[in-house]
């Protein structure tokens, strides 16, 4: 029997399922839940090139509908119904609370003797920024946040720091982002503020008395100059939509820089995300009204610059895949170019100049290694680390003597050091006082074969001698796409995890840059599906080797990794327990016309192109999932304030997946009304939200219930 709850005008409604036996909703440990409100299919067709794909809930796309807010409401109401009888909450709050509420710092801006830093005192909701003046001294409290605003979410950023030290340019994250300015000297943030946008980025004029800035609109990215003390309608644009006759579109992202020396603005134009060609130019801020000079332009490869005593420093991947530092010759063609630190078998991750040396940081099996290197491209040394994990490159300016750099690991919480360059010693600037006892677990790196014969690198982490006898529960994450590789960083969650006794691993999956762009290549348009069986293989290969079982195994992934979530209860509902789906990517036929998925489709395609359709189609989560199915238990989760991936990819599977698995297991739909893709949040969201995700994953992944 049905019964029909009408909402607000006509075009949708709910409907309650009668709560028979059958129709009861089983969460692991005793949890007992309704049918889910479930959302009525209003079938929307259309067209592809003679393909008809039928749409159930296309009308959950429009995010300020009635009918929408009621179903977000009732889906967060029945979330709260699930977590409120799940026995493991509020301890999880309590040992997280434990594991996150400690202090933590970023790498140092050095201006003279003086360090600039953001710190989170133990027990603070949001970082402050800091300046230390020197190193031995104490910490001095520039700009809390809480003294400007009652939100706990409301953050601050450190920008920049003028040249002799005096003003510091900061960002502030509320809704949105806007920039200030703080004197040192009078301890005020001047009245200047840059509006609310996006900044990519933010940099003080070499005399302090403006800022050059980067941001983007519907247009693409701008580059203009503030002057302090003036109006912000009176800011000069200096750099966008045309450079030299070509015009500049919306996938054209320009980061702006200031060299070392402040003799140069170098202008860095990535053209897509990820970008398949970087063009460099940059002009003499010692020449007023001068013009932009080209670096490097129209050629179909990455590049990055660094200007130190007259040279042009390059790392690019022009004809070498793993990258390779050179000497650049403005305005020819990089085959004229000098190479400094040639292409190796590891790939080139980044590269900076700190005290006169080329730090090279690149991973080795997806392990960081950083060599240091003269000018002229002789080895000079290595930094060392401790144990298996991963670091950032040095940081600091050219003419430093002190770089600074972080080692971490999934069990090892991050310490931020002060390197020597001269003689290579390394002294602790930062290191948080986390109650976890690193000895106590052991971090491994082992490598299986995926469908197609790759071989590919997994890090799996633990209590030292925890057994693998199928029965242990196993947390496994992703990503596979954009160029961005996963390496073992700390997270609290993951740590309370393995701390219960939980296996946690990551694979190390085609898409990112662990092993080059070729790397990245082989998951990009028509290949996406190589990551997904990249991620298949790692998940049996877990099985096989009995670190866990499908009834024990958890997942979660967000943004791109929320696809591989997707994918993952749709080709392999058979192979996990539990999925944590966050941010997600899922209807990849129309992904490209909302929010930010324009950018995205030199990674992905778009179904509007008929080639790009027929595989996009295949793999699609939205368009993949298949009444009378059993599926895993799912926990998405989004917020209405997400610019980059739209919530309605959430709200539609949500309804859709409620709809058609025939597990009785939970589907559940964690929706902010106003948070968005999770930046600068305070601490105390950040437990409240892990809290929730590991609930939900830790307990369905316990016993399940005996059959009847």
């Amino acid at each position: 029997m049905r019964h029909c709850i009408r909402l607000l005008p006509v075009v949708a409604f709910f409907c309650i399922l009668a709560a028979t036996p059958a129709q009861v909703i089983h969460g692991r440990d005793g949890i007992k839940l309704p049918p889910p409100p479930q959302a009525a299919a209003v079938p929307v067709k259309d067209q592809y090139f003679g393909t008809t794909v039928v749409d159930n809930y296309r009308w959950l796309e429009n995010a300020n509908g009635d009918e929408t807010k009621a179903f977000v409401d009732q889906e967060n109401a029945y979330t709260e119904l699930y977590l409120k009888q799940a026995h493991m909450r509020s301890q999880i709050a309590d040992d997280l609370d434990a594991l996150e509420h400690v202090s933590s710092w970023t790498e140092p801006i050095q201006r003279g003797s003086d360090l600039f830093f953001e710190k989170t005192l133990a027990g603070e909701d949001q970082a402050s920024i800091y300046v230390r003046p020197g190193w031995a001294e104490k910490d001095k409290r520039l700009i809390d946040p809480a003294q400007f605003s009652r939100d706990p979410n409301t953050s601050v950023d450190l920008a920049d720091v003028s040249r002799d030290g005096t003003l510091v340019a900061y960002q502030v994250r509320e809704d949105e982002t806007t920039v200030r300015v703080y004197n040192m000297k009078t301890g005020k943030t001047l009245q200047d503020e840059l509006p609310s946008a996006v900044y990519y980025t933010v940099n003080f004029t070499p005399d302090g008395s403006g800022l050059i800035y980067a941001r983007t609109n519907e247009r693409g990215s701008l580059v203009f100059q503030h002057v302090l003390g003036t109006r912000n309608s009176q800011d000069k644009l200096i750099f966008g939509n045309e450079f030299r006759g070509e015009k500049l579109g919306p996938l054209d992202l320009i980061e702006a820089g200031i060299t070392d020396d402040y003799r140069y603005l170098v202008l860095e134009i990535d053209r897509g995300i990820p970008a398949k060609r970087v063009d460099i130019v940059y002009r003499d801020l010692t020449k007023p009204d001068s013009f932009f000079n080209i670096l490097i332009w129209g050629v179909d490869s990455r590049f990055a610059a660094a200007w130190y005593k007259g040279a042009w420093y390059v790392k690019t991947d022009y004809k070498s895949p793993n990258g390779r530092i050179m000497k650049a010759d403005p305005g020819v063609m990089p085959d004229a170019w000098n190479t400094v630190v040639p292409e190796g078998p590891n790939a080139i991750d980044s590269f900076s100049i700190v005290g006169g040396k080329i730090y090279v940081k690149r991973l080795k099996d997806v392990q960081t290694v950083i060599t240091a290197y003269t000018l002229d491209g002789k080895p000079a040394g290595d930094v060392s680390f401790d144990g298996i994990g991963s670091a950032s490159n040095v940081s600091g300016r050219a003419s430093d003597r002190y770089g600074f750099f972080t080692f971490e690991s999934f069990i090892v919480p991050p310490t931020i050091y002060r390197l020597d360059t001269q003689s290579g010693k390394r002294d602790v600037f930062a290191q948080p006082k986390v109650p976890f006892d690193s000895s106590q677990y052991e971090l491994k790196q082992v490598f299986y074969t995926s469908k197609d014969g790759t071989r590919v690198p997994m890090f799996i982490a633990g209590k030292k001698g925890l057994k693998q006898d199928g029965t242990v529960r196993l947390l496994m994450t992703g990503y596979g796409g954009f160029q961005v590789g996963m390496v073992p960083e700390w997270k609290p969650a993951w740590a309370w995890w393995i701390e219960q006794g939980g296996w946690f691993a990551l694979p190390n999956l085609r898409g990112g840059d662990e092993y080059g762009e070729h790397w990245h290549e082989q998951a990009m348009f028509e290949k996406k599906q190589n990551v997904f069986d990249d991620w298949f293989a790692a998940a049996q290969y877990l099985i096989d080797n009995k670190y866990t079982s499908p009834e024990h195994f958890a997942i979660r992934g967000r943004s791109n990794g929320g696809l591989l979530m997707g994918a993952s209860i749709t080709q392999r509902p058979d192979l996990f327990s539990a999925v944590w789906c966050g941010y997600p990517l899922l209807d990849m036929l129309r992904y490209q016309k909302f929010e930010q998925g324009s950018h995205w489709v030199t990674e992905y395609g778009s179904a509007e192109k008929q080639s790009q359709f027929q595989y996009l189609v295949k793999y699609s989560p939205y368009q993949n999932v298949k009444p009378g199915v059993k599926y895993p238990a799912v926990f998405f989760w989004t917020g209405a304030s997400d610019t980059r991936v739209d919530p309605l990819h959430a709200r539609k599977m949500t309804a859709l997946l409620q709809a058609d698995s025939t597990s009785g297991r939970p589907i559940l739909l964690h929706y902010s009304l106003v948070g968005g893709h999770s930046e600068g949040v305070s601490v105390q969201q950040e437990i409240q939200d892990d809290t929730d995700e590991l609930t939900f994953l830790w307990t369905e992944t316990g016993q399940a219930p005996a059959q009847k």
